[in-house]
């Protein structure tokens, strides 16, 4: 994750609204991405999240608000905005009887690279997304781990200002999800990428900042950094050989709620911090309740999205 982002504004999306006939899908949203940033666009089924995308791509025209790429207005100047976006799409428009080398010069051709600069491009793309040693090799004979890659290099081909990902390891094997989450973060140190993902985790490994739209609204733009700082409620897991009632569990400083999932399990909404933790340990061993396991919950992203997309907090 990059932790120095340089300010210049790369996307620029200004109160940005789309309708299908009288229905609103996207409604007055506005946000920017800073060159060097990992942006994360989160939002569960038909929240807007998709059409959203495919207006910063220029694929759709938003109905009211402005979006700019790298300064150049979307609707004036698309050519000269797109030059400047890079896109894998879930489903990456790989050609599988073409080798990898022969479907990288197809892209870059597309992307109006000259021929002069043409072997430089493939090299420079298959080197970022090690690729190297599989030029030759037909694209239906690689794994879904490598085909990615190959989708990934086609999106920075001609060396974008920005990288949009739609869900880049949808149905990949846990080492290749590993693998393309490094490549992304790398990426984030030359372009600035928006990914978008259902998987809260992944966000929160490669991404500087997280957006979640909820029925067509933006309703967090928050830094990843701050999120985790904030004082919230967090839950708590915890075993005890020896329990208590529940009421003298919730009974103890800093405990807001408490639910028993097991014979022995619990757990406990608290106050962010150490010290409500340290009360629960120490009274735990003063009253012989022979506590055996207790796990902080650090996943605060995923409590905000459930929180945010049911409606159980404001924006």
């Amino acid at each position: 994750m990059n932790s120095t982002i340089n300010r210049e504004i790369l996307i620029s999306v200004d109160h940005v609204s789309r309708y299908y006939g009288g229905d609103c899908a996207v409604d007055d949203v506005s946000f920017t991405v800073h060159r060097g940033e990992v942006l994360g666009f989160l939002g569960p089924n038909g929240a807007g999240k998709s059409t959203t995308m495919q207006m910063i791509c220029g694929v759709l025209s938003p109905s009211a608000g402005q979006i700019t790429v790298a300064g150049h207005d979307l609707i004036d100047s698309p050519r000269a905005a797109k030059q400047h976006i890079g896109f894998l799409p879930e489903r990456p428009p790989l050609y599988q009887d073409l080798n990898v080398d022969e479907y990288l010069c197809y892209a870059a051709r597309l992307r109006g690279i000259k021929k002069s600069e043409l072997k430089d491009a493939v090299t420079y793309s298959k080197q970022r997304c090690g690729l190297d040693e599989t030029g030759k090799r037909l694209i239906k004979n690689l794994s879904k781990g490598y085909q990615q890659r190959v989708g990934i290099a086609q999106a920075i081909i001609h060396s974008p200002a920005v990288v949009i990902m739609d869900e880049p390891t949808s149905g990949l094997d846990p080492n290749q999800i590993l693998e393309i989450r490094e490549l992304i973060s790398e990426l984030g140190n030359d372009h600035s990428v928006i990914l978008s993902t259902h998987i809260l985790p992944e966000v929160q490994s490669v991404c500087d900042r997280v957006l979640i739209i909820h029925q067509g609204r933006l309703v967090l733009d928050e830094s990843l950094d701050k999120l985790q700082q904030d004082d919230q409620i967090r839950p708590l897991k915890i075993a005890l050989r020896q329990p208590p009632p529940l009421e003298v569990l919730g009974e103890i400083e800093g405990v807001v709620n408490i639910e028993q999932t097991g014979n022995h399990h619990f757990k406990i909404h608290c106050q962010s911090g150490i010290s409500t933790i340290n009360r629960i340990t120490k009274l735990a061993v003063e009253s012989e309740w022979e506590l055996y396991e207790i796990i902080p919950e650090q996943d605060s992203l995923e409590e905000t999205f459930v929180q945010l997309t049911r409606g159980e907090i404001s924006e």
